[in-house]
């Protein structure tokens, strides 16, 4: 397996040449050079495989380069019931993601896929949890450092620092929005007092810091001297290990591969539905994938329009879904390369437009109509939508789902298909949004044990403007 970059000016490289390196030189994402293809009669051979064993037949099929048997050392240590369970019974917890099934509605089943089950609470610790033993592993063979940065609107950030904390080689420094975040959040990464771990909080919103940390990326003279790598979902092996619980999810809620699922991802920066979309390619048999987001709309505008038109940070909303508060969502990229037939100096020049212009309008061209092909449909949720969504569900169903989940169920029930299951993907915890769980149902959702107290606790953050020079200038005096 090859991978090339979507703007098409990199060479051809391999799954461990890629691991490390976030952003092509050219500035774009890396992609397969195709997508490897899945049968229905694997699919059934599938079905009894524990999540460590899907995961790495999954994940064999996108990193060759690595020996078989490394391979699945890896997903067995990184899947296991011990991380994934935070104390709570399941009947088979090799499962890692049960669904919740919620009940019938409109004539159709829909469940929530619940990917809250790691160290952190949120979906993020399903693919950065591997990314953790990927990069240990690799680090080692080359006898290497790695200097992560990454931005964060909420969950990337706790996923990725607990996930590294205390691995050999491997330095974080992590930019958050000021004051963007639940308490919950900042107190999740801003406590962690391990030496590798660095948290900056920005002046501005999470696309102020994920501009900062491209900017970076893109200086590919201090890329290498320092060792700069990411962790944000721009890193190609975070994007398919998410690609696994799409090939979970459809297994559990299936009994024949004949039949078709939708899934409903609430999105911000577009690389957990990016990761349905490269299940879709490979054959899953996906339905619909139903992107929902919140006042930040731009990817909703753009999939009933064709019009993509990226916001200012002064037009980004902050709200009661705050992991969504992204108005440049960085994967879109992947998904315009594939559909725009792999032309990568057309996507070059559009997303030349995006920083220069805003945007780009494909409103009247006629590949607007190819959107559909790709089963994208979309929706937009607000705070009243969340609070009586999060409502609605405890009431009728006893179950309490956390803010960014509200968005996905309330959008998921625009699409809702006959004998066509629906599945949406449970981002979080309630516990991470206590402020609106309390707000909508009148008390505080359940907490962890670890998690008592966690707000009363020392916090080491680093406050900085967004400019690139003051980050790069704090990597330097932070790296040995």
């Amino acid at each position: 397996m090859k991978y090339i970059s979507t703007r098409g000016g990199s060479e051809e490289l391999s799954f461990l040449e890629i691991l490390l390196a976030g952003l092509a030189p050219d500035g774009g994402l890396y992609m397969p050079k195709h997508y490897p293809q899945i049968s229905k009669e694997t699919l059934d051979e599938w079905r009894s495989l524990s999540y460590a064993d899907l995961a790495f037949e999954v994940l064999r099929l996108f990193s060759d380069d690595i020996p078989l048997d490394d391979l699945k050392a890896i997903t067995q240590k990184t899947y296991t019931a011990q991380v994934y369970c935070n104390g709570r019974e399941y009947d088979d917890a090799n499962h890692i993601t049960p669904i919740h099934w919620l009940g019938n509605e409109s004539g159709t089943e829909i469940g929530l896929l619940s990917l809250s089950n790691g160290p952190t609470l949120a979906f993020k610790d399903m693919a950065m949890q591997l990314l953790g033993n990927l990069f240990e592993y690799a680090l080692a063979k080359e006898h290497r450092e790695l200097n992560i940065l990454g931005a964060t609107s909420g969950d990337t950030g706790s996923a990725a620092e607990y996930a590294m904390r205390g691995k050999k080689g491997i330095r974080v420094f992590m930019l958050s929005p000021a004051g963007k975040m639940s308490q919950f959040q900042c107190a999740q990464m801003y406590s962690l007092q391990d030496p590798n771990i660095f948290n900056i909080a920005i002046e501005g919103v999470f696309d102020d810091a994920q501009d900062m940390v491209k900017a970076v990326s893109n200086d590919l003279a201090f890329k290498s001297t320092y060792k700069i790598g990411t962790v944000n979902s721009i890193n190609w092996a975070r994007v398919v290990a998410q690609v696994v619980y799409y090939f979970a999810g459809y297994l559990r809620a299936t009994k024949s591969s004949d039949e078709k699922v939708s899934f409903c991802v609430p999105s911000g920066n577009f690389g957990n539905v990016c990761a349905g979309h490269i299940a879709r390619m490979m054959g899953l048999p996906i339905q619909k994938l139903v992107v929902a987001t919140n006042e930040n709309d731009v990817l909703d505008e753009f999939f009933k329009t064709g019009h993509y038109r990226a916001r200012k940070s002064a037009e980004t909303f902050h709200t009661s879904s705050p992991s969504m508060d992204i108005s440049k969502a960085s994967n879109f990229e992947r998904f315009v390369f594939d559909w725009l037939d792999r032309d990568g100096a057309l996507v070059k020049d559009l997303f030349a437009q995006v920083e220069t212009q805003g945007g780009f309008d494909y409103s009247a061209h006629p590949a607007k109509k190819r959107i559909e092909q790709f089963g994208f449909v979309s929706g937009r949720s607000t705070h009243a939508n969340r609070l009586h969504t999060i409502q609605q569900v405890a009431r009728v169903y006893s179950i309490v789902i956390d803010t960014h989940t509200a968005d996905g169920v309330k959008v998921a029930r625009e699409y809702l298909e006959p004998k066509v299951k629906m599945l949406v993907l449970e981002t979080a915890l309630p516990v991470k949004f206590s402020e609106t769980i309390e707000e909508a149902l009148g008390y505080l959702p359940e907490r962890p044990d670890a998690f008592i107290g966690i707000e009363k606790l020392p916090q080491r953050v680093f406050n900085m403007k967004p400019e690139v020079a003051a980050i790069k200038e704090f990597i330097v005096g932070h790296t040995s």
